[in-house]
């Protein structure tokens, strides 16, 4: 199911109308799809790198069947309260939060690769389940990450743009990069945003096609897979612009890539302490070594597999509260080697697919196997986790005073039963009283 066009409108305000339009309507038989018990946890929206704003993504997620979605954008919370508002409108759970690089200087696994392709010592990590009262806290603690992101992003432009002259391909401004954004609205920008001014402008310069297929293999990536070349080719592809953008990100990128800085990338141990100090659940975002990518522009690699056991001594050192993984990814030994160690350093698990083209489905069918149901049960209780922590702290998942007693475990089991007992059109009636969350236990 496509999305209607009016969801991805200019302001926030028109896409809200417009999505209270579609539902009086019925549009595409929106409320009549059928329900999965599937979820997603870590979607992409317009305030980083996606063809979807928060609403569009919460009208793809229920088109998909999702019964629950979140919003993760990159270096931005920008897209929180929208997201939260459209999930309540169509009547399915809503969670936000944000993911940052971090450097791990003068931790134990100091300069390796660890879960960032391009850049070793640096990695991703989310802030899941960040609650409502704490979203202004949090766009305040990423503004200089995406001053200083901004800065290296100019430079990568400038420095592609000489590039695309060079081959007599025309040039592209930071201004065209921006213009492709939401930055001015909080939104962050990504190398993905330059590289797709780079798509557009090719795009504009030369028929979509074969020839504009063969002009970037010899000039720009070198050959390319037979599957995005065969995307190439079709002039008529609906998707062409993220095809050519993951053609460029996979062989021209590194070409004019700058490694961030430690000011840019700021130290794990400062991320984890500041999420959890607003009650968010900071989240180790697990990699490994990769065959393929969902998303078609990550070429195969090894990662953190071959000293898990190290980096998750590390993790738990540092305070992290969670990780996150993307059941799709991985092989299932890796992801049951996962599994055990968040048990044993009693690590909340969190799934997602990151989804940020136009080819992407929201559905995760790997999730309803038995040996990931339980990630359906930590989505809810991430959702009860977020709306308590709105109320008070102390009902946080995580608090030492919450209510709720008995180890993790057993309190992401009780918090999802309360996850799934709100009413998803109106979650402000989360139970507020010590009482009310206890007799879920």
């Amino acid at each position: 199911m496509s999305v209607p066009a009016d969801l991805n409108a200019p302001t926030r305000a028109a896409r809200l109308d417009a999505l209270r339009g579609h539902l009086e309507a019925n549009t595409d038989s929106i409320r009549d799809v059928p329900f999965s018990d599937e979820v997603n946890n870590h979607v992409h929206t317009a305030y980083s790198f996606s063809p979807y704003s928060p609403t569009a993504a919460a009208w793809m997620a229920r088109s998909a069947g999702l019964r629950a979605v979140g919003s993760v954008d990159h270096d931005s919370i920008a897209a929180a309260t929208e997201t939260l508002q459209a999930c309540r409108m169509i009547g399915i759970g809503g969670t936000v939060g944000c993911e940052i690089r971090v450097n791990f200087t003068g931790t134990a696994v100091e300069g390796r690769s660890i879960n960032n392709p391009d850049s070793p010592n640096l990695a991703y990590i989310v802030f899941h389940g960040v609650p409502t009262t704490r979203i202004d806290e949090v766009d305040g603690f990423l503004a200089p990450v995406r001053r200083r992101r901004n800065e290296r992003n100019a430079r990568q432009t400038r420095a592609m743009s000489d590039l695309l002259e060079a081959v007599g391909a025309p040039p592209v401004s930071f201004s065209d990069v921006t213009s492709a954004s939401l930055a001015a609205e909080g939104g962050g920008i990504t190398e993905r945003h330059i590289l797709y001014a780079a798509s557009r402008s090719l795009m504009e310069w030369m028929q979509p096609g074969l020839a504009l297929r063969r002009f970037v293999e010899e000039q720009l990536s070198g050959p390319l897979p037979d599957r995005l070349r065969t995307f190439l080719d079709d002039a008529h592809n609906p998707h062409y612009v993220y095809d050519l953008l993951g053609a460029l990100k996979s062989s021209f990128l590194p070409v004019f890539f700058e490694q961030p800085s430690e000011d840019e990338c700021i130290p794990v141990a400062e991320a984890v302490a500041f999420a959890n100090s607003i009650e968010a659940i900071s989240a180790y975002a697990y990699l490994g070594d990769i065959a393929d990518s969902p998303t078609g522009d990550k070429k195969a690699a090894t990662f953190e597999d071959a000293y898990l056991d190290e980096l998750f001594d590390e993790l738990e050192r540092l305070g992290f509260r969670a990780v996150t993984y993307m059941p799709p990814r991985n092989t299932l030994a890796q992801l049951r080697r996962v599994q055990e160690l968040c048990r044993t350093h009693g690590l909340m698990e969190i799934s997602g697919v990151d989804i940020n083209s136009s080819r992407q489905a929201f559905t995760c069918e790997e999730i309803l196997r038995p040996e990931f149901r339980h990630l359906i049960d930590a989505t809810w209780a991430l959702i009860a986790h977020e709306k308590l922590a709105t109320v008070s702290p102390q009902y946080s998942l995580f608090s030492a005073e919450s209510p709720v007693s008995g180890d993790l475990f057993s309190r992401i089991e009780t918090y999802a039963r309360i996850g799934r007992a709100i009413d998803p059109h109106h979650p402000e009636a989360v139970p507020s009283a010590a009482a009310g969350i206890a007799s879920f236990g």
